[in-house]
């Protein structure tokens, strides 16, 4: 790529990129249009990139319902991922358990039998499956000792993962007026779901289960609709309306939304289908800098080399409209020249990418190589250079 000079040395140096160039880079995107939602609360974000595309009351406190329970599960896998939790373990079915979620009660059950011991498997597919309060708070009691104790931990998880507006006094999402979330720490939940488990993210996609002779399919309508989605969770009550914790992956390119506040099932069915076919038709993710590319040389002054390569040390991706890929600036701000040393690996400069609609992107750019500082013979040898010739 080729970089334009636009400021002198000695000052804030700043560098555009031809836009021309990045296009065999960047690929195609569709042209954007507006949106909105019948749902009270909804986010719609890129998984990779952490974009925003859609937002509607996205920070608003609502009940969660079910949806909580990928709170729970998020527990669980890492009781798992750990090692301090088994597979294969099993936990006893408590009175609580059976009276609050079981067979008796109006709220999906997997319907265990009280005081029976149900491994941890099949107690994830009563979960994820069939949305089973049993199955919820018999995993709860079996890791906190109480559903209480283990819903203080969970929201301190909750917070400690960016949920800043989540608090969980119960495992499965029964009404409760302390017991609440937003669209948005839900999504960001199902993100780390996806990143930090794959090799449990499987059971959010399973069809059926059959427990205790009794066969209940996964109540998550768009896993059947053959439009790239692999989870995450529905969730229903009075108070919150119908709501969905979605996502779907199509190529390279991973989704997650989150509606609630939806009318009716069939709404939820619909509406989040609309969204998530939007978000991949109007939005694509741009490359701009791979790991390790040089994105500039910058000069060095008194080092033993006279320039340093400078880097995007992880990479830059970022999700756009084809306007504003149209419209994009990138620009590498530094003061210049850098001074010698220069450390390997250094933050010396800063990428910036602005476009139309689009929180400007600040990425740290990083030396490739070190830069020792001359000797003093050498240092001496550069003073009176710029003494004959004035550079």
């Amino acid at each position: 790529m080729e970089l334009k000079v636009l400021a002198t040395r000695g000052a804030v140096r700043r560098m555009a990129l031809a836009l021309g160039l990045l296009s065999g880079l960047l690929g195609t995107a569709a042209s954007a249009a507006t949106i909105d939602t019948e749902a009270r609360q909804a986010i719609l974000m890129d998984a990779d990139t952490g974009t925003v595309l859609f937002a509607k009351n996205a920070d608003q406190h609502m009940p969660t319902s079910s949806m909580s329970k990928v709170m729970t599960m998020y527990m669980v896998f890492d009781r798992l991922k750990n090692g301090k939790l088994s597979l294969e373990d099993s936990l006893p079915v408590s009175r609580r358990a059976w009276d609050l979620g079981g067979a008796k009660t109006e709220g999906s059950t997997m319907y265990l039998p009280l005081g029976a011991n149900v491994k941890v498997e099949d107690l994830i597919r009563g979960v994820l499956v069939q949305s089973g309060n049993d199955a919820t708070i018999v995993l709860a009691e079996g890791l906190g000792g109480t559903e209480e104790a283990f819903c203080r931990n969970m929201t301190k998880r909750a917070h400690d993962m960016g949920m800043k507006d989540s608090n969980f006094t119960n495992a499965a999402g029964l009404p409760d007026a302390n017991h609440y979330s937003t669209a948005h720490d839900l999504a960001i939940l199902a993100i780390h779901t996806i990143h930090d488990f794959p090799e449990y993210y499987h059971y959010f996609s399973e069809l059926e289960f059959t427990y205790n002779k009794i066969k209940q399919g996964n109540r998550n309508p768009l896993l059947y609709r053959g439009m790239g989605v692999d989870g995450l969770k529905t969730g229903h009550t009075e108070a919150g309306g119908y709501g969905l914790i979605a996502s779907a992956k199509r190529g390279d390119r991973r989704l997650v939304l989150v509606v609630n506040g939806l009318t009716s099932m069939q709404s939820r069915a619909d509406e989040p289908a609309r969204l998530l076919e939007w978000g991949f038709h109007e939005f694509d993710d741009y490359a701009l800098f791979k790991p390790g590319e040089t994105v500039d040389t910058l000069p060095v002054s008194l080092g033993t080399a006279a320039t340093v390569p400078v880097t995007v040390a992880d990479g830059l991706k970022i999700t756009l409209t084809n306007e504003q890929r149209r419209a994009m600036k990138v620009a590498v701000e530094s003061q210049l020249p850098l001074a010698a040393p220069v450390a390997k690996g250094s933050v010396v400069a800063t990428l910036k990418v602005t476009a139309p609609d689009l929180q400007t992107v600040e990425i740290p750019l990083v030396a490739a190589n070190d830069v020792p500082r001359l000797g003093l013979f050498g240092r001496m040898g550069a003073g009176l250079h710029r003494m004959i010739f004035g550079s």
